[in-house]
């Protein structure tokens, strides 16, 4: 089945499908008992995300369970810095951590000289994945933005006030630009290749874009995102891209207006009413179930996905949610959500 047959690529490119196409961010991952199985015989997060014939399982099991309509890559976005030559780790129940860069020392370290041959295991994963998915199945590849990987980046792991990295991008804008764009060419070549490799579209997830004051959104997230899909889209121009600015409220008008962002990806703190009206008649829109709805379950999860099929499926519209799967949900709430949303499809 060509690409442009899956009801998901049809939905991201701006076509009414017959019902809503349906995946969900970090769909392979830590709710489903068989990926804790494989996690266990992987050793470390890092060496699963560079393990292709095990990240590939890892990949299809959602798909085998709730025949999703895409399936994304299984990596990390911290992938990048490690493989500019920054130390990283995952330390057990307490996320990633890195080798904080401080400075222009620590800057002058990185190197993408190894690029691609550090991220090969990567591609390889891609590669198989497009020859074991079913054939309705699209496949997604992705990328952090420079933003969210730069805040881990600098400040050495998860962070509650990003004081680090608000200090360099405000007190040192010089230094932290030539950072962001380091980001954006590396970023874009990972991409590249990619979709070279057999993704059907790409999602730039910038998590972090919340946190950025307002008058500098555009600088710090809307910018180097289009940046990125421009490059990918000068080589591959069919190739769609969904950007994740999550929290940034009234900046996604902005993201709505680019001329290279084919949808936007939606946390679950906007309005469904005002989505519809200032975002959905400009660009496909993909989102917003909240996931404590989906751990929750039952009536609130009939409630809340009938609230927002309402609202927007009536346009180019894909069904996911407003950050990623809970670990401790159920599986079968998942397969509760999956029959609300595709029926008996």
């Amino acid at each position: 089945m060509r690409s442009e047959e899956k009801i998901f690529i049809q939905a991201l490119q701006g076509k009414k499908t017959s019902r809503p196409p349906i995946w969900l961010m970090r769909q392979a991952g830590r709710y489903l008992p068989e990926y804790k199985e494989v996690r266990k015989e992987a050793g470390s997060f890092l060496d699963l995300c560079f393990n292709p014939e095990l990240a590939t399982e890892v990949t299809l099991q959602p798909i085998r369970r709730y025949s999703f309509d895409a399936s994304i890559l299984f990596s990390d976005i911290l992938v990048i810095p490690h493989a500019l030559g920054q130390k990283l780790w995952f330390a057990e129940g307490e996320g990633p951590k890195l080798e904080a860069l401080k400075g222009e020392e620590d800057f002058e370290h990185l190197t993408a000289a190894n690029l691609h041959e550090i991220l090969g295991p990567v591609y390889q994963t891609v590669r198989n994945l497009r020859q074991s998915l079913p054939k309705e199945t699209a496949l997604i590849g992705f990328a952090g933005a420079p933003w969210t990987v730069a805040s881990y980046m600098i400040e050495g792991g998860g962070t509650k006030d990003f004081m680090k990295l608000k200090k360099w991008a405000f007190g040192k804008p010089a230094l932290f630009q030539r950072l962001i764009d380091l980001l954006v060419d590396v970023t874009a070549d990972y991409l590249l290749k990619q979709v070279e490799a057999g993704a059907e579209a790409l999602q730039i997830f910038d998590s972090w874009a919340g946190v950025i004051p307002a008058a500098e959104l555009k600088r710090w997230s809307l910018d180097p995102i289009e940046r990125i899909a421009k490059k990918v889209k000068a080589a591959h121009p069919s190739i769609p891209v969904i950007a994740f600015p999550r929290g940034v409220g009234l900046g996604y008008l902005s993201f709505a207006e680019s001329g290279v962002i084919d949808c936007l990806s939606l946390d679950q703190g906007l309005p469904l009413s005002w989505i519809k009206s200032n975002l959905q008649s400009k660009k496909v829109v993909q989102g917003n179930l909240d996931p404590v709805s989906l751990l929750v379950g039952g009536e609130h999860l009939e409630t809340s996905v009938g609230a927002i099929l309402k609202n927007l499926d009536g346009g180019p519209f894909v069904f996911n949610l407003g950050h990623g799967i809970i670990q401790y949900t159920n599986p079968d709430h998942v397969t509760l959500l999956v029959e609300l949303v595709c029926g008996s499809d």
